[in-house]
């Protein structure tokens, strides 16, 4: 696909997520960034992507919520006149002991991780119709597609991203004939937490097989590549540096 004049929504667009935003700027797209806590950090990328001499958007949506996730497609399409890439990153990842979780922690990760993609691939839908064709790219995690869940704590995340996996697959089928062509990728090390211990990121380096972090570009350039493709859908990529094969 020709990304010139192509309008793209990522959901989620911090870190990561400007990353994303600013490759595919830089290859003639429009951006859209919702954002739910994190204002300053979107509006810093928004600022940057119309350095590039690109169009971009910010819009404070909380996606747990079906109703903001509709109107967040919605204003997206209207304001920037259409919507042809959905990129569904928006994520809650917080450790939880198991004797500790609640119905909340459950619902919290399951409707921003799973139902969100959902309902904001749905209600953008019409809108890729409308230019015959586009793509959603979800986001789920190498440890999900690998069918081994490896850390304690992260039981609502690891079903959520499993979630998303089939979520990914039954879209991709549901809107072929649209053209519309559904992917997801699964990321493994990319961006270091700012509060890990040098003890910790070493151990992280040593259990990936290509010994290093992968940086938010590397996301990026999947995302791309999932984009670039006319014929891949209902596909899960993991992009972990060899993680699963150790």
């Amino acid at each position: 696909m020709d990304l010139a004049g192509r309008v793209v929504l990522i959901t989620g667009g911090k870190r990561i997520g400007a990353a994303v935003a600013l490759h595919l700027a830089r290859r003639g797209a429009d951006v859209a960034l919702s954002y739910h806590a994190s204002k300053a950090e979107s509006e810093e990328t928004a600022d940057a992507i119309r350095a590039i001499g690109r169009r971009a958007l910010t819009v404070q949506a909380d996606v747990s919520k079906p109703d903001e996730c509709r109107a967040l497609v919605a204003r997206v399409g209207e304001q920037m006149g259409r919507l042809d890439i959905l990129v569904n990153m928006a994520s809650v990842y917080r450790p939880t002991p198991y004797d500790e979780l609640t119905e909340a922690h459950w619902d919290a990760s399951l409707a921003v991780d799973a139902r969100a993609a959902f309902l904001c691939t749905r209600a953008a839908v019409p809108w890729m119709r409308a230019q015959g064709g586009g793509r959603v790219i979800n986001f789920s995690d190498w440890l999900a597609v690998s069918h081994r869940p490896r850390y304690k704590g992260f039981l609502p995340y690891y079903v959520a991203k499993a979630t998303v996996i089939g979520l990914t697959e039954a879209l991709a089928l549901e809107l072929a004939e649209d053209r519309i062509l559904v992917n997801a990728i699964a990321p493994g090390p990319i961006l270091a937490p700012p509060d890990l211990s040098e003890e910790d990121n070493a151990a992280v380096e040593k259990a990936t097989p290509l010994g290093q972090w992968g940086g938010g570009d590397e996301i990026a350039k999947a995302v791309a590549a999932l984009i670039d493709s006319d014929f891949m859908t209902g596909e899960t990529l993991r992009v972990d540096g060899g993680r699963h094969v150790r």
